[in-house]
């Protein structure tokens, strides 16, 4: 039997995220990944809720972590597939699947820039999306995840 993360999100970086900080840096910033799991954690920390962090450049393996999550029973899920968002029919399945309040997040706007990111299969598989505020997309997609679910800042 899974252990229960009933207290816990999932963020989940995918395809790159690894070298957020190193890679085109005029474009994602020089926040690196590392940072932006500290932010999550901290935020997630302020609702009483633990931030699970994990990244994968493989996308079979961040689907089994979707359906882990379920099985575990996780509150919600922050996701920034990277690439994958704009290609990933097999992401947008196993969120669907497992029926988890998800939010997806972008560090740039994709919206303002090359057509084929215009579109995120992972969008359709949320109940939000953010794109264009760096790393602080991270800490509002957590701040109105928790609203979604009810949760209230801890003093």
């Amino acid at each position: 039997m899974a252990e229960s993360a009933t207290d816990t999100i999932l963020v989940l970086n995918g395809r790159n995220l690894n070298v957020l900080g190193t890679r085109e840096p005029e474009t994602y910033g020089h926040a690196t990944l590392a940072e932006v799991e500290k932010l999550c954690r901290e935020t997630a920390a302020s609702f009483g809720i633990k931030a699970d962090c994990r990244q994968s450049n493989r996308e079979g393996e961040l689907i089994d972590f979707i359906h882990e999550a379920h099985g575990r029973k996780t509150k919600g899920i922050i996701i920034n597939a990277g690439g994958y968002s704009h290609g990933s029919i097999a992401l947008h399945d196993a969120l669907l699947a497992v029926q988890i309040p998800t939010v997806e997040v972008h560090v740039t706007n994709i919206h303002a820039r090359d057509g084929f990111r215009h579109h995120s299969y992972t969008a359709r598989a949320a109940l939000a999306s953010l794109c264009g505020f760096g790393i602080e997309g991270y800490r509002l997609a957590i701040q109105g995840l928790a609203a979604k679910l009810g949760t209230t800042l801890k003093a």
